[in-house]
């Protein structure tokens, strides 16, 4: 799991690139609810240690989030092959994060 926020952001053309399963996190650092769905996500990661988890500071004016309509944080996008396969807002227990990667990775 990665756990620190990057404030350099990838571009979208790098996302949609993206070769395999991966978890894309919208968040920031002082975020309350980001902070608490940590452990949450976490947890649900260490069952799939070969996704791909790029935690990303979402703010204001922020090209990324607002190219995948972030309005909430945390929000976490499940990608294959840089397409988006499921979506969580907010995430209140690890299971709905397991389940979304268990989705993910039963995918070709």
């Amino acid at each position: 799991m990665n756990n620190v926020y990057s404030a350099v952001e990838p571009t979208r053309a790098e996302i949609d690139s993206l070769n395999g399963p991966a978890l894309l996190e919208f968040g920031a650092p002082w975020c309350g609810y980001c902070r608490a769905a940590q452990p949450l996500i976490a947890s649900a990661l260490s069952e799939h240690p070969p996704i791909l988890h790029i935690k990303v500071e979402d703010g204001k004016g922020r090209p990324l989030g607002r190219s995948f309509r972030v309005t909430l944080w945390p929000t976490l996008i499940f990608l294959n092959q840089g397409k988006e396969i499921a979506r969580l807002v907010r995430p209140a227990d690890s299971a709905a994060i397991s389940e979304a990667l268990d989705k993910l990775s039963r995918l070709p």
